[in-house]
């Protein structure tokens, strides 16, 4: 049986600003389907990669490769205030009749049928998130790129989030990137979490637990990733 190219494949990625270097010599595979969340200190380069493989930034230097669609969602829902739910979840598509089917199927795989009609300032911060949300998953894509989605929500509202965003996942299979600063999120979620450091990927894991997981199972890789975050003193907590 052939191989799967990867959705992602980057070899020795580069990005400066001036005389700051952000992203030095970067390898990256993303394999069709699977779930990778990537972990760094403020100013790692994090989210400069996500923009790199979203086609936002094209100032680099090395090989860039994303094969298929791509979707974006960020930690603000980035909603125009002046158009409803539904106009929202389609923004960008080509104007046409099944628009709002389209927009309809999507808000309710992330429970939100009776909102299309709603505008943004009427939702809650979980609901504008599965919004945005919804507005990914409408284009079908094969990469979905999630830069820190639930970082703005309160606890119980990101837990639920962490449910929906799995079985989402569960039912497309994209391949998934998610930049998060919550080692807890990513040890959840991840089928792989990657730890970036002055530009580089200094750590990866590799976690083969059945979904849903509990942190429990996971003690000795969260005790890793917090050290090599440099957060030592709770590490054992």
């Amino acid at each position: 049986m052939a191989s799967v190219s990867p959705v992602v494949e980057v070899r020795g990625l580069a990005r400066n600003f001036g005389d700051r270097v952000v992203l030095a010599d970067l390898d990256l595979d993303i394999a069709a389907g699977e779930f990778v969340a990537l972990l760094g200190r403020s100013g790692s380069g994090k989210s400069t990669l996500l923009r790199v493989l979203a086609g936002l930034d094209a100032e680099v230097q090395g090989s860039v490769t994303v094969r298929g669609t791509v979707s974006v969602a960020f930690q603000q829902p980035r909603l125009l205030p002046w158009r409803r739910v539904w106009r929202n979840v389609v923004l960008g598509l080509r104007e046409g009749g099944a628009d709002r089917e389209l927009a309809g199927n999507a808000l309710a795989e992330v429970r939100l049928t009776g909102h299309a009609d709603a505008w943004p300032r009427t939702l809650s911060g979980g609901e504008a998130q599965r919004v945005s949300l919804a507005r990914a998953l409408v284009r079908k894509p094969d990469l979905l790129l999630l830069d820190e989605p639930f970082g703005a929500l309160d606890a119980l509202t990101r837990l639920a989030m962490h449910r929906l965003v799995e079985d989402l996942w569960n039912r497309h299979r994209p391949g998934v990137l998610l930049v998060t600063h919550d080692v807890d999120e990513a040890l959840l979620l991840a089928d792989r979490v990657l730890v970036l450091d002055d530009g580089h990927i200094v750590a990866e894991h590799t976690l083969d637990h059945p979904r849903p997981r509990r942190l429990a199972e996971h003690v000795d890789v969260r005790t890793k990733v917090l050290t090599e975050l440099g957060v030592t003193e709770h590490a054992h907590t």
